[in-house]
């Protein structure tokens, strides 16, 4: 089966959370989950058990690679996944729960760079770093950072302006379009709730959905001083309308 066609048998769904480790490297935690044609609602394909979805990842880590330019004194490299891959199957009673998995990405949505002994917002390059309750660990980072920032060639990363992230400029949190609601659904469902709401407690009139509701409006008053404020402020400063005179 070529790639292309796997759409029209399945849809492969995922949503994927980074935790900061405290030696400042990003740790990923993935829900994959292997869906039909049309999406959550719809079962895959008899064939496409836990053991495939499994099989497919273990894959997927050793064929996937990025290449490191080389810099300096350092060579070209090849960077890839490591030998630490922990899959474990999401059961209603088994070991790893979804209540479990909840649990995990409720933690790891507050759990940033601060735990590395970073700091929660950018750093000018003008700051003494020294001056900030720093771990020495993550300060030799954040330098470093700091440093490759001003190089040329290095210029399109922006790592002086991720510092404080250590350079990792991802959210702590991205999924797939078809795994779940979207974020535009629920910010739309959310402004729902809010009118409603502010309707049954008297916040908000009722009103047709295409009613402009005006709370004020501006009137445009002018510009500059008028002959008597021009004449205050000269007798305040000291100057006259036509120039400035010597008291």
């Amino acid at each position: 089966m070529l790639l292309k066609e796997l759409r029209h048998h399945l849809t492969l769904s995922f949503a994927k959370v980074a935790e900061y480790q405290r030696r400042g490297v990003v740790h990923f935690h993935a829900v994959i989950r292997l869906d039909g044609p049309g999406g959550p609602d719809a079962p895959p394909p008899a064939w496409a058990t836990t053991d495939t979805l499994t099989q497919a990842i273990q894959h997927a880590t050793k064929a996937v690679s990025a290449t490191a330019s080389a810099y300096a004194d350092q060579p070209e490299r090849v960077l890839r996944w490591g030998s630490q891959l922990d899959i474990r199957p999401i059961t209603l009673n088994g070991d790893l729960t979804e209540q479990a998995v909840a649990g995990y990405i409720a933690k790891y949505a507050t759990k940033a760079a601060e735990c590395v002994g970073t700091l929660d917002r950018r750093i000018n390059p003008l700051d003494n770093l020294n001056a900030y309750n720093l771990r020495d660990h993550a300060r030799r980072l954040i330098t470093t950072c700091m440093q490759l920032g001003t190089e040329p060639d290095l210029a399109q990363l922006r790592l002086a302006d991720w510092a404080h992230m250590l350079d990792f400029r991802g959210h702590f949190s991205t999924r797939s379009r078809h795994y779940s609601a979207t974020l535009g659904d629920i910010r739309a469902d959310r402004e729902h709730h809010a009118r409603l709401n502010d309707i049954t407690t008297g916040r908000l009139p009722l009103f047709d959905e295409d009613t402009v509701l005006v709370i004020s409006e501006w009137e445009y008053a002018g510009k500059g001083h008028t002959l008597g404020d021009r004449l205050l402020a000269a007798a305040i400063t000291g100057t006259q309308c036509g120039g400035v005179h010597d008291l």
